[in-house]
């Protein structure tokens, strides 16, 4: 007899003899546990690579450093540019250059109130203070400019190291220290595991079951054993007119990295007695 037909003549029989029926029941669906994040890193300048520091089935860290560029020019830039940007010699030498300046002009101020001294001198020692002063913000502004000069070249120095931007795995090392990285090579592809997704495609007559936020039973086939609690992510808006279904993801938690990826397995969904 159909699946179907043992389920409506159970049901009959409970309801005669007025056994409560619940969500007991639940149908089975094949589905496919993938890793949530896949990603291929690059690098977004060329070089040649000095350092691959990880390989393939490693785990990672977000953050991480993984690979880097030769930098050896990067390098001294920055060191050259912090010795300009720390130094404060070119200010200091301005201001002693403007208290001086100040001391003449006081006393150009003096001696003209004594009548002593000549209109001309004043307008000298007023406009030496005043050259003093701008060439002082001058220097100030040279050594802004070369602390923004340094953040430049840390910034192009840090580009030359490769971090990982997620938790997972190195799935694939494409390539290898002392090979050359061009701007649109992968040196590695990444996968995130944990959480995992669990993908499955339903027939459009249980789409009124599941929703976001529900919490199914993933049952991974052999050899994983075990029951798993996963919570409904996604539920596709738009049916395959052509099979009659519709996707779901869930998010199925993977903390200790127990579960693979790439696997098969059945996804419950309980149905209401019908």
């Amino acid at each position: 007899m159909p699946r179907f037909s043992l389920r409506a003549c159970a049901l009959t029989f409970c309801m005669t003899l007025g056994v409560p029926v619940g969500p007991a029941m639940a149908d089975a669906f094949d589905c496919v546990i993938t890793p949530a994040l896949t990603v291929g890193i690059g690098s977004p300048v060329s070089g040649l690579l000095e350092d691959v520091l990880v390989a393939e089935g490693d785990f990672v860290a977000k953050g991480q450093v993984i690979a880097r560029l030769r930098s050896e020019v990067e390098r001294k830039t920055v060191e050259l540019l912090k010795v300009q940007a720390d130094s404060d010699a070119e200010i200091e030498a301005q201001d002693s250059r403007l208290v001086l300046a100040q001391k003449r002009l006081e006393r150009a101020r003096d001696l003209m109130a004594r009548k002593v001294g000549t209109q001309e001198q004043l307008e000298a020692a007023e406009a030496e203070t005043e050259v003093i002063a701008r060439e002082r913000i001058i220097a100030e502004m040279r050594k802004k400019v070369a602390a923004l000069e340094l953040q430049r070249a840390s910034a192009q120095l840090d580009q030359r190291v490769i971090r990982s931007p997620i938790d997972g795995i190195v799935v694939t090392r494409h390539l290898y220290s002392g090979e050359y990285l061009a701007a649109e090579d992968r040196v590695f592809t990444i996968s995130q595991i944990d959480p995992l997704h669990v993908e499955a495609f339903l027939p459009v007559s249980v789409f009124r079951a599941v929703s976001p936020g529900a919490v199914l039973e993933v049952r991974p086939d052999a050899p994983v054993d075990g029951v798993m609690n996963a919570e409904v992510e996604l539920v596709d808006r738009i049916f395959d007119a052509a099979s009659a279904t519709f996707g779901i993801r869930l998010r199925l938690p993977n903390p200790d990295g127990a579960i693979p990826a790439g696997h098969r397995c059945q996804v419950e969904l309980p149905i209401v007695g019908q």
